[in-house]
């Protein structure tokens, strides 16, 4: 006979509490569902019986790490994004809800051939192929460790027969012209970062987060190099932090892109500035 369900719950929630976690309960129950092999809606009828030793010492050993801040997407490998499980690892950013932003105006338009830049996770280009299955698209990033995320999400969606993913420093290696170009940079200035929750500040992919500077050098690269990629009337969205809106659309502006609006997530912060090229040749 092993532990209560109930009993390791209830302990593992009184840690995560003590350790800071935002949320304990809910990242208590998502590990005992993990360990436990079992989807986290059903984890209710588990709670009755008793847990095996060997899921027990699981369930044990997961709670120790999330207490010592490790991400709960690292521990259980899988983060929601649009509806559909993602595979993640510590080489890539988890995908958050505010990029789902640029996930529903991107489908309020048309397109065929997408360039995701900086694809990380490729949540971003394989929601994009999966909601649209007529389009191709091309995914690149600078980590080889991301892109390997990336390409394990593609086959786990359906979309690898429609999907590229190549290393490449921006466009670096990118060729060919496309009608949607997404991008979600490094926008976090370095002053900012001590400021970050521990989860993602020692976690997550520091080369992914922050350019090391004022947060805009990753737009004003990507903005100097865009327009030959983009074909006429095509979209360029950028995901930005909360208060860059001015800069970014200032920096768009000095590169020739007169066509521009930022916006809103959810609680009403700038997330996306979106762009159209309507200029003819290179």
């Amino acid at each position: 006979m092993g532990v209560s369900a109930n009993t390791l719950l209830a302990a593992a929630v009184r840690r995560l509490d003590a350790a800071g976690v935002p949320e304990p309960a809910i990242d208590a129950r998502r590990l005992l569902a993990h360990a436990l092999a079992v989807d986290p809606g059903r984890l209710t009828l588990a709670l009755a019986g008793a847990v095996p030793p060997d899921a027990a010492g699981s369930f044990e050993t997961l709670v120790e790490r999330r207490a010592s801040r490790v991400p709960l997407s690292h521990l259980t490998g899988r983060r929601m994004f649009w509806g559909r499980d993602f595979a993640v690892s510590a080489a890539v950013l988890d995908p958050r809800p505010e990029t789902e932003v640029m996930i529903d105006a991107a489908l309020q338009g048309s397109f065929s051939d997408v360039l995701d830049l900086g694809t990380g996770s490729g949540c971003i280009l394989v929601t994009l192929l999966a909601d649209r299955p007529t389009a191709r698209g091309v995914g690149v990033d600078i980590s080889r460790a991301a892109l390997a995320v990336a390409v394990e999400n593609a086959r786990r969606h359906g979309v690898a027969d429609r999907a590229v993913f190549a290393c490449s420093d921006w466009f670096s290696a990118v060729g060919g012209t496309y009608d949607l170009i997404v991008a979600n940079p490094p926008y976090i200035a370095a002053e900012e970062m001590a400021g970050l929750s521990p989860e993602v500040r020692d976690h997550e992919p520091r080369l992914a987060l922050t350019d090391d500077s004022d947060g805009l050098s990753s737009y004003r690269t990507i903005l100097r190099q865009a327009r030959p990629y983009i074909r006429p009337g095509g979209r360029l969205m950028l995901e930005i932090g909360a208060g860059q809106g001015e800069a970014v659309t200032a920096i768009a502006r000095g590169e020739g892109f007169a066509d521009l609006r930022i916006l809103p997530d959810l609680d009403g912060k700038d997330r996306v500035v979106v762009l159209e090229w309507q200029h003819s040749g290179r």
